[in-house]
């Protein structure tokens, strides 16, 4: 497993954990987070409402956010909103809702039954080009850190799951190289009914929420709907703008993606900055981890890669 570097930020609010597609626990996360000093973390995982409590050292099940405090570590809990049936990538990150309000659970099972249907025929189609991924013994089956079987319910199923096996078996290089290759090829491309970015940040403020862009330029310079509407990257994040988005990540590790553009990080987090200043209330920012070098990943995105000051954190919440 890959040695954590010295993180760049003190604090990263795009963090992921088993309950999504990362390959850290919860406490894992937190006490990875501890070890390296970070300041601030959070948990955000796919379409799920985040951990309330965690089993600690002494077996005792305690509130989650107490326990990071206690070992040094401001926590918030968040949601990353998986938006746009039509467009790759807009995600829209939701922290300190009220996570027992009716919305926010609908929310949540509506898009676990999306998502598992559209990924088993995601894995019919890569078998009939000549890809096979056997939905039950390559998906829903896995191996954990420490080499025990272990079942996945369909409904806790992620794309990148699919991606991990693709690379696995040789389809693509890297997961990274996997999913370009699914998103590049319309065959392959099957698309689950997602939350409308708009609708997602009604939901994130009407939940007491706060809405935040994440990696805003994974989004496609240039946007078309099958109805042939043409949107640019710009043009449609100012429609999110419009819509009451608070805040954007700026700092964010494109390089480990599947970023398609030619800018360095830095060169994107200026620009994010330089356009947005004035139109969004703050900046976030994060690394993304999953810990994917649990799962042998060569140079994978690490805690507070990406991110903000302590300073500016504590601007946003206080």
């Amino acid at each position: 497993m890959t040695k954590q570097p010295t993180p760049i930020y003190e604090c990263d609010l795009h963090c992921h954990t088993v309950r999504s597609d990362g390959n850290d626990t919860p406490k894992e996360l937190i006490d990875n987070a501890a070890a390296v000093g970070m300041k601030a973390i959070a948990i955000t995982d796919h379409d799920i409402d985040p951990p309330r409590t965690v089993i600690d050292d002494a077996g005792r099940e305690v509130d989650i956010v107490e326990y990071a405090r206690e070992k040094g570590v401001e926590l918030v809990l968040g949601d990353e909103y998986s938006c746009d049936t039509y467009v790759d990538d807009v995600h829209i990150i939701g922290f300190n809702l009220d996570w027992d309000h009716p919305l926010v659970k609908e929310e949540v099972e509506r898009a676990k039954n999306s998502k598992s249907n559209a990924y088993k025929e995601l894995c019919e189609i890569l078998t009939e080009k000549g890809m096979p991924i056997d939905w039950e013994k390559e998906i829903l089956e896995y191996r954990d850190s420490e080499g025990n079987l272990r079942r996945r319910d369909p409904d806790e199923v992620q794309r990148k799951h699919i991606f991990e096996a693709m690379a696995r078996k040789g389809y693509a290089p890297t997961w990274q190289e996997a999913k370009l290759l699914v998103r590049d090829d319309p065959e392959l491309n099957v698309r689950r009914k997602k939350i409308d970015p708009l609708d997602a940040i009604k939901l994130i403020k009407t939940c007491g929420g706060i809405a935040v862009l994440a990696h805003p330029y994974l989004i496609d310079e240039e946007i078309v709907y099958p109805d042939g509407r043409r949107l640019t990257r710009d043009e449609y994040i100012e429609r999110l703008i419009e819509a009451g988005l608070d805040g954007m990540e700026a700092a964010y590790p494109y390089n480990k993606t599947s970023y398609k553009g030619t800018l360095t990080n830095e060169e994107i987090e200026r620009e994010v900055r330089a356009k947005y200043t004035g139109k969004v209330k703050f900046f976030s920012g994060g690394s993304d981890y999953h810990n994917d070098g649990k799962k042998g990943v060569k140079n994978p995105r690490f805690i507070g890669e990406g991110g903000i000051s302590y300073e500016e954190f504590k601007k946003i919440f206080g």
